[in-house]
């Protein structure tokens, strides 16, 4: 805690809640740290002396006014942008008219919503959910279910899951299960069966371990928390021929790669490929809610029956507008062609750094990760002290994901930073 020692913690609390209570002056960087320190369970590491008081666009302001550039996206959450003006009008029109009715009663935000996701992703129906780990749970039992329906006909219970080392589906105990980093399960066990591994952009792997009882392959069509992994071309198309041989589904996570990010309205179409499901989240809300979402086709999600699942904010009024508004905002201002271009540029530009440090550069659209020989926290500080806010994923690697918005003077500005960090 940044200049807080263990023996005053007592008197910095008793300092901090007499503050908040008496509504005081606003607290400093190093008191918010402390109250986070003291109050929150340590589930982040963030940059410290760093505590954000205003957003626009690509740009973000501290509780001192200093401006920095997100390099981040609140992890791809703002592809538009923070703030986007068309955001902020549709969220003060609805605040305070409609507000959550749960799923007991329809309310008039949801069915214009879900035809509106459904048509853009070509599928019959849309189950909604609030975050992302939510959606995939979801997809996982639905497709269960419809590997014990009729059109499988796997043994009840013995149903069996292809997932990809590497994955990151989320943080709850069933994406946990689903995954294969050893950080991510420590102290959780026992976990959920019926999962198996296999290794990412590896198709001989993926064949051999479908079995009678496998239901569906769940996939990123490129993984970004294991450091922004892009497979080999065809990768994709591979796992849909597959799918279609054994009669399983094709999951497609693009919780963090889809709508726009990576210069296509959802990653997939890269290789023209079209799952049974897609896991949508993070921009779908527009940056300020979460909203997630399953899109499929009637065989699969209208085996769902009431009673069966349910959850009660997904849906909720405020994320329907506010995902309708940001669907709008990707086609008319073009956000996935825009990110195809400025990826290129950004990425021919960090080609052009010539750093001791840097053993790779890869990506697609603005979802870039620049790989290092050594832990990349520091380089990350390093940056932030000059105005670029990004953060390390995998240990060595800097993820630079900013808003498809972006200028290509903008990633200048970004390229002479990240040039005197890394070349120094």
């Amino acid at each position: 805690m940044p200049g807080v020692g263990d023996a005053s913690l007592n008197f910095v609390r008793v300092r901090l809640m007499s503050r908040l209570l008496n509504h005081e002056d606003e607290l400093t960087n190093t008191e918010h740290f402390a109250l986070n320190e003291i109050f929150g369970a340590h589930c982040y590491s963030p940059l410290e002396d760093l505590v954000i008081a205003r957003t626009k666009g690509i740009w973000m302001w501290d509780i001192d006014g200093k401006k920095y550039m997100d390099g981040l996206s609140a992890y791809s959450a703002h592809n538009a942008g923070h703030c986007h003006p068309r955001i902020v009008k549709e969220t003060r029109k609805i605040c305070g008219k409609l507000d959550t009715t749960s799923g007991a009663f329809l309310h008039k935000e949801l069915g214009p919503f879900k035809a509106e996701l459904a048509t853009f992703c070509g599928k019959d129906k849309i189950w909604m959910q609030n975050g992302g780990t939510e959606a995939f749970e979801f997809a996982v039992k639905v497709s269960r279910l419809w590997g014990y329906s009729e059109a499988k006909g796997v043994t009840e219970n013995m149903a069996e899951v292809i997932v990809v080392r590497g994955n990151f589906h989320g943080r709850t105990l069933g994406a946990t299960s689903a995954s294969s980093e050893p950080a991510y399960k420590k102290g959780f066990g026992p976990f959920m069966p019926g999962f198996v591994w296999v290794d990412y952009d590896n198709i001989p792997a993926l064949k051999n371990a479908i079995t009678p009882y496998t239901v569906a392959i769940f996939f990123e069509p490129i993984q970004g928390e294991a450091g922004i992994k892009v497979p080999h071309d065809g990768y994709l198309k591979a796992i849909g021929d597959l799918c279609c041989e054994h009669n399983i589904l094709m999951v497609a996570d693009e919780i963090q790669v889809g709508l726009g990010r990576t210069g296509y309205n959802l990653a997939c179409d890269y290789e023209n490929v079209e799952p049974d499901l897609y896991i949508i989240g993070k921009a779908l809300g527009g940056g300020p809610v979460p909203v997630s979402a399953v899109a499929g086709n009637d065989n699969i999600l209208g085996l769902i029956e009431p009673g069966m699942h349910g959850s009660t904010f997904a849906g909720n009024p405020l994320s329907c507008r506010l995902a309708r508004t940001y669907l709008e905002i990707l086609q008319e201002e073009n956000l996935a062609d825009k990110a195809h271009v400025m990826g290129n540029y950004f990425m021919d530009r960090l080609h052009d750094i010539s750093s001791p440090y840097v053993t790779s550069i890869r990506g697609r659209g603005l979802l870039i990760g620049v790989e290092l020989n050594r832990p990349a926290r520091p380089f990350c500080e390093e940056l932030k002290k000059l105005g670029l806010l990004c953060k390390e994923t995998h240990g060595n690697i800097i993820r630079l994901a900013p808003p498809l918005i972006i200028e290509p003077e903008e990633i200048d500005w970004a390229i002479k930073r990240l040039k005197k960090v890394l070349e120094k």
